[in-house]
């Protein structure tokens, strides 16, 4: 069993800082992006077009993102994992629907 000194853990601490950063940029991308790809739907001449160009630029952006994130090592991916999972919490909690009364639910029931 290894041990490390202080020293070398606060590097590897610190080491993992950025790839945590850069995971929580790339999801608050990710998600406003779709947040926003959602909310121009309906006013859309285009939807397919809108919602696959959006999911191909976000998807695209993020997968890049993450091959420059992993680098040498997997610990990195896992940093950005967890920081891009950290930020999908943070939009969801800040993204709310714009009239609570009216559920995606409620709205699929009475279109059918």
């Amino acid at each position: 069993m290894m041990t490390m000194t202080m020293n070398e853990l606060m590097v590897r601490v610190f080491a993992m800082t950025l790839p945590f950063a850069e995971g929580v940029l790339l999801g608050l991308f990710f998600f406003t992006g779709l947040w926003w790809t959602v909310r121009k739907l309906e006013s859309a001449k285009s939807v397919a077009l809108l919602f696959f160009s959006s999911m191909l630029v976000r998807t695209s952006v993020v997968i890049l993102g993450f091959y420059f994130i992993v680098g040498e090592d997997w610990q990195h991916l896992t940093a950005g994992l967890v920081g891009f999972i950290m930020a999908r919490i943070i939009i969801t909690r800040f993204v709310r629907i714009t009239d609570p009364s009216k559920s995606l639910l409620q709205i699929s029931r009475h279109e059918s």
